[in-house]
């Protein structure tokens, strides 16, 4: 099993069941990736508020992180500012605020809406201060927005050395006590709105106008789901290299085995011939 042919035979053997561990791993990678890619891409298409939710209802797992269209008009007056909110991998705050979201039988609906971050609580009060204190110059009319909607944060209470007024989670449910109460329903869910719709929301004007950068809306994870198809392809290729392996174990042990009862015959016969 040491000469050169068994040698250069198992290098053959071991190649074709690296190629087909390979393949193994392509194809489990393969599996993983247009998951990801799938659930990426749906998330990433807009669509209307309306179809993803409705006013009243809990966010399920179909709307969360779904990029969601619609048309409202912002509160000004509604401004708030949640800490502990992290963009970019920066510590800072939130400045929210309501937006009246348009229906399509001509009534509205309440929705929380982050506007943009600052690095500090104290920057975001200004802002939050400054939008709304900012003269409205257009006509009261509802205006399109786009942003993330996600599922609400749960309600943190701050802690006995802070302002019990403080705002620690993105709870709408909290927010909506905050603004007062209303007839129209609201969302259970927020929206982080983009930059551009952000801008819109605050009569054309930027967000570098009041300080706020804009805040990272990330894609949800996608769902750990198992394609078995691929699974079972993965495991043949995996079969296959083991097989590449047994396939030139059997070659050179028949071929061994053959050569030494070859050798005993020989003996044997040398044996009977002698006196």
């Amino acid at each position: 099993m040491v000469r050169p042919q068994w040698i250069l035979a198992l290098i053959a053997a071991l190649a074709v069941a690296a190629g087909f561990a390979w393949l193994g791993q392509w194809q489990l990678g393969v599996a993983v990736q247009n998951s990801a890619k799938d659930s990426t891409s749906s998330s990433e298409q807009p669509r209307p508020l309306n179809e993803l939710t409705e006013p009243g209802i809990a966010v399920s797992d179909h709307a969360g992180g779904m990029v969601a269209t619609g048309a409202g008009v912002l509160t000004r007056t509604s401004t708030l500012v949640v800490e502990n909110r992290t963009n970019f991998g920066a510590q800072g705050a939130w400045v929210v605020g309501e937006v009246q979201v348009e229906q399509g039988d001509g009534s509205s609906a309440r929705l929380a809406v982050a506007l943009g971050w600052a690095p500090s609580a104290a920057k975001a009060e200004a802002a939050a201060k400054r939008i709304a204190e900012q003269p409205v110059v257009q006509v009261f009319q509802p205006v399109p927005f786009e942003g993330r909607y996600m599922p609400p944060d749960a309600p943190l209470i701050p802690t006995a050395d802070r302002d019990p007024q403080t705002i620690l989670s993105m709870a709408p449910a909290q927010l909506v006590n905050r603004w007062g109460a209303g007839d129209e329903p609201s969302y259970g869910g927020y929206l982080v709105l983009h930059p551009k719709q952000s801008a819109e929301l605050l009569q054309g004007e930027p967000l570098s106008k009041y300080g706020l950068d804009r805040i990272e809306s990330v894609p949800p994870l996608p769902a750990e789901t198992v394609n078995w198809l691929n699974v079972f392809y993965a495991i043949e290729w995996v079969v296959f290299a083991g097989f590449a392996i047994f396939f030139w174990y059997r070659l050179a042990r028949d071929a061994w085995e053959k050569e030494h009862e070859l050798k005993a015959l020989e003996a044997e016969g040398g044996g009977a011939a002698g006196p």
